[in-house]
C-alpha cells in the first residue's frame, strides 16, 4: 500500500464533539466555533445534527445555528440527519451536505437510534434519495466497527456489508468508527484490508477515538493502508451519549502534529484550531 501524500481532515467537533457535553452552549458560540474551524483551513466541518431535540438536547438549536453560519467557499458543512423529518429541517435551514448513521452491532443500533440495522438503512433510503436529487454531498457512518460496548467483538464481514449498503444507497463516503476506542493497529489494518477488497479507497474514512491512547497509532496503520480521510474533533471533545465508555475523539491538533512529523500534507492551521477549541471550552466552563 502507498501512504497518501496528503490527508483530508473532517472536523466533527461542532456535532460529535458537543453532543455529549451536558453544559449548554449558546447558539452564538456554536456559530463562532464553526466559522473559526473553517477559517483554520478545515475543508469539511460537520456543523450540527437534525435529530430529535429530546434525544440530543445540546443540538436542539440546529434550526437556528445552521442558517447563521458564514460559509467559506470550498468548505463543506454536512449535517447529521436520521430520517425524512430531519431531512426536511435540514433543507429548510439551507444545508447542502448530509450524513446518516448506523452501526455494525444490533444492540448499539437499537440503543443509539431505536431501530435495527436493517431498519436504519430503510429509514436512510428516502433521505439519501432526496439528497441525491438535490445534488447534496452524502456521507455515511458505521459505528462500533471495531467493537461494541454491549456485544463485544464485531464481525468484520458485517462492517463490509453495511459499508457497501450505504454506498449503494448513494453515500459518497463512508466513515468507519471505533466508537469506544478499542481498536489496535493490527485490527485497523485487518478491517481496512477487508474493506479495500470491496470498496474504493477514496470512499473510506476512519473515525478513531482515543479512549485508550491508541488513536495516533491507529491513524498510522490506516495511512499504511492508504486511507486518506480522518475524522477529528478540536480539543478531543466528544463521544457518543449512547455508548458507555466512549469519551475522547481524536484531537484535530494531535492529528495535524502527526501528519506534520510524517511529512503528509493537510492544509490546517493547528494553532488556530487549538484556539477555537479553547474558546469553546471557556463557554462550556461558564455554562
Amino acid at each position: 500500500m502507498t501512504t497518501p501524500a496528503s490527508v483530508k481532515i473532517v472536523e466533527v467537533g461542532p456535532r460529535d464533539g458537543l453532543q455529549n457535553e451536558s453544559a449548554a452552549v449558546a447558539a452564538d458560540a456554536k456559530v463562532a466555533f464553526i466559522e473559526a474551524l473553517a477559517d483554520a483551513g478545515l475543508l469539511v466541518v460537520e456543523a450540527t445534527s437534525f435529530v430529535s431535540p429530546t434525544a440530543v438536547p445540546q443540538l436542539a438549536d440546529a434550526d437556528e445555528v445552521f442558517p447563521r453560519i458564514r460559509r467559506r467557499a470550498g468548505v463543506r458543512y454536512p449535517v447529521l440527519v436520521p430520517n425524512m423529518k430531519g431531512m426536511e429541517r435540514a433543507e429548510a435551514a439551507g444545508a447542502d451536505a448530509v450524513a446518516v448513521f448506523t452501526a455494525a452491532s444490533e444492540t448499539f443500533t437499537q440503543r443509539n437510534i431505536g431501530m435495527t440495522i436493517a431498519g436504519s438503512l430503510a429509514a436512510f433510503t428516502p433521505v439519501l434519495a432526496r439528497a441525491t436529487e438535490l445534488g447534496w454531498w452524502r456521507r455515511g457512518y458505521v459505528s462500533t466497527a471495531f467493537g461494541c460496548p454491549y456485544e463485544g467483538t464485531v464481525d468484520g464481514r458485517r462492517v463490509v456489508e453495511i459499508t457497501e449498503a450505504l454506498l449503494e444507497l448513494g453515500c459518497d463516503e463512508v466513515s468507519i468508527g471505533d466508537t469506544i476506542g478499542v481498536a489496535e493497529p493490527d485490527g485497523v489494518r485487518e478491517r481496512c484490508a477487508a474493506l479495500l477488497d470491496r470498496v474504493p479507497r477514496e470512499r473510506l474514512a476512519l473515525h478513531l477515538h482515543d479512549t485508550h491512547g491508541r488513536a495516533l497509532a491507529n491513524v498510522e496503520a490506516g495511512l499504511e493502508m492508504g486511507i486518506a480521510t480522518y475524522d477529528v474533533s478540536a480539543g478531543g471533545t466528544g463521544g457518543c451519549p449512547f455508548a458507555p465508555g466512549a469519551p475522547g475523539n481524536l484531537a484535530t491538533e494531535m492529528l495535524c502534529g502527526l501528519l506534520d512529523r510524517l511529512g503528509i500534507g493537510h492544509g490546517v492551521d493547528a494553532g488556530a484550531v487549538a484556539a477555537a477549541g479553547m474558546t469553546l471550552r471557556a463557554h462550556l466552563l461558564q455554562s
